[in-house]
Formats: structure tokens, C-alpha cells, sequence
């Protein structure tokens, strides 16, 4: 059976998964990554070293983040999401970091899994590249799925 998922299932999904996928698009180029992620409720929270991901949502600030859970062919679950890319300053990237540290360090399985780095992100570099702390603010949101 294939179905639309409702906001409570929506959300659900989102808070679920720690792994989405961000699309964006500037000059005439797509781009599509993975990124590690938490929903905090109102919005997708992310951060990234500068580079080509960065620099396009700087150019282009609308954005596309799809998140899925697959169990096999028959039964799966899907949200799509539409929102605006903001890079946050100050108390509100550490709060935002420290958000994605406590979802994630359940799963850290080794030492280069926790973006240490990333902390006082708006103060550090990595590798000579700056941090970045950012979240999609939510316009849309969608969800499909299918079940056996």
C-alpha cells in the first residue's frame, strides 16, 4: 500500500534519522550531499567545513532536504522538505551544535565520528577551511511511503 505520511509521521521520520541528503542549486549546477543532521522541531540543523556546498547555498539560499528509512522494497518511508539555508552566529550556532553533538554521540563509533571541530564552530578552522553552523528553516514539508 503506498500513502502519504501525515505531519506527525513527517516529523517523526525526521527526529528518527541522523544521515538526509541536501540539495542545492547555483549557477546552473546542481548539488546533492549527504549531510549529518537533527530536527530540533522547527528546523533542519546541519554543519559543513567552507567549501562547494557552502559556497552554493551562500549563492542560492533555497534548498531542498529529502530523508528516508528503508527496510526493504516493500516497506519504506520517505519526507522531502523545502526550506531556506541561514548561517547561524554566536550563542545560536553553539546551541545548534551542541543540539547535533547530543543526537549524534550516541553514535559515535570512533574518534574521526565526532565533529569535535566543529564546537566553537564559529571560531575554528579545519584544515584551513571555517566551520560553518546552519539550519534549513522549513517552508514545506512532505512524506510518502509504502508499506506490505
Amino acid at each position: 500500500m503506498l500513502g502519504k505520511l501525515n505531519n506527525e509521521q513527517i516529523d517523526a521520520l525526521l527526529c528518527s534519522e541522523v544521515i538526509g541528503r541536501l540539495g542545492c542549486h547555483a549557477n546552473d549546477k546542481m548539488y546533492i550531499v549527504p549531510i549529518t543532521y537533527v530536527f530540533d522541531g522547527d528546523a533542519i540543523i546541519g554543519h559543513s567545513a567552507e567549501g562547494l556546498k557552502i559556497e552554493k547555498l551562500r549563492q542560492n539560499p533555497n534548498v531542498c532536504f529529502e530523508v528516508d528509512k528503508v527496510e526493504n522494497m516493500a516497506n519504506w518511508q520517505s519526507v522531502i522538505v523545502w526550506g531556506i539555508f541561514e548561517e547561524l552566529q554566536g550563542y545560536d550556532a553553539r546551541l545548534a551544535m551542541q543540539k547535533l553533538i547530543n543526537r549524534i554521540l550516541p553514535l559515535i563509533t570512533s574518534e574521526t565520528s565526532l565533529p569535535t571541530h566543529a564546537i566553537e564552530a564559529h571560531q575554528l578552522e579545519t584544515d584551513g577551511h571555517k566551520t560553518v553552523i546552519y539550519h534549513i528553516k522549513i517552508l514545506e514539508k512532505t512524506g510518502r511511503f509504502e508499506k506490505k
